[in-house]
């Protein structure tokens, strides 16, 4: 059964397309700052400050895990916020300003003991993500206040996601390019943080200026975490949308982790990082639109199981291609995965809002702060995990630690064993999270027909 189709209401103006822009530039911090980091930083850990592949991954899901349990709270404070003002601005601004500048210390250790170093970093992690949670979980909850029209909503989150594969291909591209421009090691890490925590700056600060415009009603009262929690139970399809799309991120935070050391082990050349994420960004930001006027044209739901299923087989597809060291194979592979990633991200994020407003008219308490707050923590925990679950791939395989001075000869068991990671178990994460996106469908056909029989 196909999901309902998109149908404007008369009530409502279209948006303006400045305000659409104005909105969405934003994503550009977010996929920045989801990315580099999944990307980047355990191989930073591991192969710049010498840190244990373990130790590393250990740091790294903590911090996450402290998002996670942050990310709720700020949802709360960002309702409350929006009682008491009509807006969620000020949150925005605390996450614009101060992101960047954790961002650039994360990668920007004045330690070179590999334990100190290892400190050094959670904590920046910790104070990082803190600030991207009071810029991300208020920026998710507009999307559910920008227009009463969903056509004008799903306009607006399908730029959102063309900003923010520029924002992932920003962080692929010019982060491994500044990284090697400034030498690599130490210096070229320094360099990129600053460098990509100015254009993270530039954009959130945008967007948190140019949606003081929109207004934010919750309510007359904002829930307390468990009373929050207890009602948004009744929300089955939020649950069934989320488990998926969690598992989904966490699938691409283990590719985004693993493929330097592909590059590096498999490849044989570092550089090949930028075109391989390339060969996913690329494809990805060019089918956006497509995307969306499938989703119009064949429902969002079929659309978002046909890419999830496409997606699990070039990952799939991927170990016998990395295992042979065929770059054009693999390069192929990965703008397949990137032409279902598009989706991965517009659908779930477009089915989001309605599970949030169709949760308002059940309750007669809309409560988007909390909700994405819930969003994101499961987003965020996932990304986390991604890196997690690689560096323990890492570790079960005797993966051996180095520096940028001085050449690690790695055991064949490790090589396989990244290989794996990069490859097989996205696809079984992805396979996973079938299951779920299947419930969802039953689910809001469900409450389509409860709906359609009440009326």
């Amino acid at each position: 059964m196909t999901s309902p189709q998109i149908t404007p209401s008369p009530t409502a103006d279209p948006l303006p397309r400045r305000r659409v822009l104005g909105f969405a530039v934003g994503s550009v911090g977010n996929g920045v700052f989801g990315a580099v980091p999944g990307l980047l930083l355990l191989f930073y850990l591991t192969e710049v400050m010498a840190v244990p592949a373990a130790a590393a991954g250990a740091v790294i899901v903590a911090a996450k895990v402290w998002d996670a349990v942050c990310n709720p709270v700020v949802g709360l404070l960002s309702d409350r916020e929006a009682v008491r003002t009509g807006r969620r601005t000020r949150l925005l601004l605390v996450g614009a300003l101060g992101l960047p500048l954790l961002f650039t210390a994360l990668f920007t250790s004045p330690f070179s003991s590999p334990t100190a170093a290892l400190v050094w970093t959670g904590l920046m992690f910790v104070l990082a993500a803190t600030a991207y949670s009071c810029f991300q979980v208020p920026y998710i909850a507009l999307a559910a206040e920008l227009s009463p029209r969903q056509d004008q909503r799903a306009r607006a989150i399908s730029w959102r996601i063309v900003f923010l594969t520029v924002g992932i291909l920003a962080a692929g591209g010019l982060a491994t390019v500044v990284v090697d421009a400034f030498g690599g090691g130490r210096a070229g890490h320094t360099a990129m943080g600053l460098t990509m925590g100015a254009l993270m700056c530039a954009t959130m600060l945008v967007t948190a200026l140019s949606t003081r415009w929109v207004p934010s009603r919750p309510g007359e009262r904002v829930l307390g975490p468990l009373a929050a929690l207890r009602a948004a139970r009744g929300n089955r399809p939020f649950f069934a949308l989320l488990t998926g799309f969690a598992l989904q991120a966490m699938a691409i935070a283990v590719m985004l982790a693993g493929a330097p050391y592909v590059a590096v082990y498999r490849l044989g050349d570092y550089s090949l990082t930028t075109v391989m994420f390339a060969c996913v960004v690329g494809p990805s930001m060019l089918c956006v639109p497509l995307w969306a006027a499938a989703a119009r044209r064949f429902g969002t739901v079929p659309c978002y199981l046909a890419a999830l299923l496409a997606v699990t087989a070039a990952c799939a597809a991927l170990f016998p291609a990395a295992t042979a060291a065929s770059a054009v194979s693999v390069f192929a592979l990965l703008a397949v995965v990137g032409v279902g990633y598009a989706a991965l991200q517009l659908l779930p994020l477009s089915l989001l809002p309605e599970t949030v407003r169709a949760d308002a008219v059940r309750t007669g308490q809309a409560q988007s702060g909390a909700f994405t707050g819930v969003w994101t923590a499961a987003e965020t925990g996932a990304m986390a995990l991604g890196p997690g679950l690689f560096s323990v791939v890492l570790a079960a395989t005797a993966f051996v630690s180095g520096n940028v001075e001085t050449e690690v000869a790695q055991p064949a068991s490790a090589v396989a064993g990244l290989t794996f990671g990069f490859t097989v178990l996205p696809a079984v994460l992805l396979a996973v999270s079938l299951p779920a996106v299947l419930l969802y469908r039953r689910l809001a056909a469900a409450h389509t027909r409860e709906e359609n029989d009440a009326s």
